[in-house]
């Protein structure tokens, strides 16, 4: 019988250690201690509680098999959500890893390691003049041996101007691009990749077709010279569900994309594009005329204690052969 994993992404908006914490450095202290004025361990405790809520739901209330995330500080407050998730009896663990981002916030990975062990990681710089979080890739291993590439990202924001800041996300897609084809040159043309993450552009935006190459073409996917994705997202994006909200207008920025590998009916690990949705219960919903998520807040924003993120999260399942 099949094994079949549940994979999903949140963006977990502001998941910072506390104000002073002695895990900061200087630097980054300087940077952002005003925004976390009290940012306090009670505060940091109900925002993780928050989190672990929904995180316990998902599979049916098992919890995922793998999460990936962004919006973290550090390991610490990861290792402390997997804390959180005590109840569900799993043995988490995590992978991660700091970037030099100017916000101090990273992108990792939580995954059941009775399941899948994490054999290698990388973080890719994305180069910009001021620095940004690194595309983080896992290469795990499952329980019969097969290798499946996870990628994270959380690309530039558009904050100063969707238009003025594209050229960061078209870097990142490069990025991301490049890596693709790495991959597959180092650790072979049948390796089965999945990037997910919040890639602050949509998926018909440039960053998205013309330079992370994915399309909503099966077809030109599997029959490109170029390593190209398929982006899962799409028909999402037609629903009009959105897992990000400004100004009230739903936004597809959290996506995932599947390479060649993953989508042949016969794959050894297969990506099952209809289980493809954006996790929306009911308590992170809005109750206004727009379905948005009900935000936490925190970093120079006022707290919500009954919020969780601005950011809907999306799940998947893929599928390993026997």
């Amino acid at each position: 019988m099949a094994t079949q994993y549940t994979v999903a992404f949140w963006n977990l908006e502001n998941l910072f250690d506390i104000q002073d914490s002695p895990r900061r450095s200087d630097k980054l202290q300087r940077a952002i201690g005003k925004d976390l004025a009290g940012w306090s361990q009670p505060q940091l405790d109900r925002k993780l509680n928050q989190l672990a809520s929904i995180i316990r739901q998902m599979n049916g209330g098992k919890g995922p098999d793998v999460l990936g995330v962004c919006e973290v500080e550090n390991k610490y407050v990861m290792d402390r959500l997997v804390d959180a998730l005590a109840s569900l009896g799993r043995s988490y663990g995590v992978s991660h890893h700091d970037t030099s981002d100017q916000r101090g916030i990273d992108v990792g990975f939580i995954y059941d390691s009775n399941l899948l062990s994490a054999e290698a990681t990388f973080s890719h710089v994305v180069m910009r003049r001021t620095a940004t979080r690194d595309i983080f890739q896992v290469n795990f291993r499952t329980r019969s041996g097969r290798l499946v590439v996870l990628v994270g990202n959380h690309w530039p924001s558009r904050t100063g101007g969707e238009k003025e800041t594209a050229g960061y996300r078209a870097i990142a897609g490069e990025t991301l691009a490049y890596f693709h084809q790495r991959i597959l040159e180092v650790l072979g043309a049948k390796t089965p990749v999945l990037a997910m993450g919040d890639f602050n552009d949509e998926p018909f935006d440039l960053s998205l077709t013309d330079y992370a190459l994915s399309t909503r073409s099966q077809t030109k996917v599997q029959n490109a010279d170029t390593p190209r994705f398929l982006n899962l997202m799409w028909p999402v994006l037609g629903r009009g569900i959105g897992t990000h909200y400004f100004d009230n207008f739903p936004s597809v920025f959290d996506q995932f994309l599947a390479n060649k590998n993953l989508l042949p009916e016969d794959a050894p690990i297969r990506a099952l594009q209809d289980t493809v949705q954006v996790v929306r219960f009911v308590e992170m919903v809005d109750k206004g005329d727009y379905p948005k998520p009900v935000p936490f807040g925190g970093m120079g924003k006022a707290v919500n204690q009954n919020g969780y993120s601005d950011h809907f999260s999306i799940s998947m399942t893929v599928s390993e052969a026997d």
